[in-house]
Formats: C-alpha cells, sequence, structure tokens
C-alpha cells in the first residue's frame, strides 16, 4: 500500500512540473505575440498574446498548488 501512494505522489509531481513547463511556455508565447502585435498594430493579436500570458500564469499557479498537495 506504500507503494502506491508513493507512485501517487511521484505523478502528481511530474503533473505539477509539466503544468508549470507548460505555464512558462504559454507566457514566452504570449509575449511573442505581443510583441509582434506591437511592431504590426494587430490589436487582435495583442489580446491573443495577453490571454496566453493569463494562461500561463494560471497552468503556473496550478502546478504550484500540485505541489503544495504532495
Amino acid at each position: 500500500m506504500s507503494v502506491q501512494r508513493k507512485e501517487g505522489y511521484s505523478r502528481m509531481g511530474r503533473d505539477s512540473r509539466k503544468d508549470k513547463n507548460e505555464g512558462a511556455l504559454d507566457k514566452a508565447k504570449g509575449r511573442a505575440k505581443e510583441a509582434a502585435s506591437s511592431l504590426t498594430g494587430n490589436k487582435d493579436k495583442k489580446a491573443e498574446g495577453q490571454a496566453d500570458q493569463d494562461k500561463g500564469t494560471l497552468k503556473k499557479k496550478k502546478g504550484a498548488a500540485k505541489d503544495l498537495l504532495s
């Protein structure tokens, strides 16, 4: 039974790292879109970039919350 718990915690750790990494990637992608939109003046891309950054922030917080629970 203790082996199952350890596996569960291990999986939780991988999931939290995955969420944090995906969050960082989304934030970087959002910053790139926002920077490109500044050059082109495309307001839709700027909003899309901000949304990607927000999505990334939420994923990173989700990963941090999983760390706290494990």
